[in-house]
């Protein structure tokens, strides 16, 4: 605002426009040089996290009300920095202070968060992923789907060849080119309640002992007047 810097930047974007332009101004990979890059959702999931994750930058995630497949997998003060979802200026401007006040900490954190991404969001992963999630909702089908009339067969290739540069690049890479020598990953057993109430339990911890020092902070910063 203009009269108290928040420590956070945000910047007004014309999708309309952009669209147009070929998303030239909204290129999240040219964004990674920020040594902080804030999440939030906006009225829906957003397809963005994944890629501020493995950025190297500190992630101030927001508190989300959507999750990816992949989010419950990871820890705040590990992998990201929870901010407030009801207070964020004042959210984001400790989380701000107390990395570059921690600058060894703050990168480990974004570091942890880009390994996770490289190393956990492999592409055969992700298949292996889509292979369980579609068996198990397929046996909760009911019906049994039938190819409509005139419909037209379209193969990988046919997706992946028209798209140029990076984008036709990665979907090549990604490309199933033969059928697999092995067998997808075996899907771990559940959680039994003492170890899942072990996870959610370090999860509710380390935001609570997070608020906890940005409680302190903004006494000390009222005190002081700053």
């Amino acid at each position: 605002s203009e009269a108290y810097d928040w420590k956070a930047r945000l910047y007004p974007q014309d999708w309309v426009r952009e669209s147009k332009e070929g998303y030239k101004q909204s290129d999240l990979a040219s964004q990674c040089h920020h040594r902080y890059k804030i999440y939030i959702e906006g009225s829906a999931w957003s397809v963005s996290e994944k890629y501020i994750l493995a950025c190297d930058s500190v992630t101030l995630l927001v508190k989300p009300h959507y999750y990816d497949f992949f989010t419950r997998g990871m820890f705040p003060g590990h992998h990201y920095w929870p901010v407030k979802e009801d207070d964020k200026c004042r959210s984001i401007k400790f989380a701000v202070d107390w990395g570059n006040m921690h600058m060894r900490k703050a990168q480990d954190i974004g570091k942890k968060a880009s390994e996770f991404v490289q190393q956990e969001l492999k592409m055969d992963y992700v298949y292996d992923y889509m292979f369980h999630l579609l068996t198990q909702y397929s046996n909760l089908l009911r019906f049994k789907p039938e190819i409509p009339k005139n419909a037209t067969e379209l193969c990988s290739e046919a997706m992946a060849c028209p798209r140029d540069g990076n984008e036709h690049k990665f979907m090549m890479e990604s490309l199933v080119k033969r059928p697999a020598e092995t067998g997808p990953c075996a899907m771990p057993p559940p959680y039994d309640p003492a170890s899942f109430f072990s996870v959610l339990k370090r999860r509710e911890s380390t935001v609570s002992r997070i608020e906890k020092w940005e409680s302190k902070y903004w006494r000390k910063q009222n005190q002081t007047g700053s």
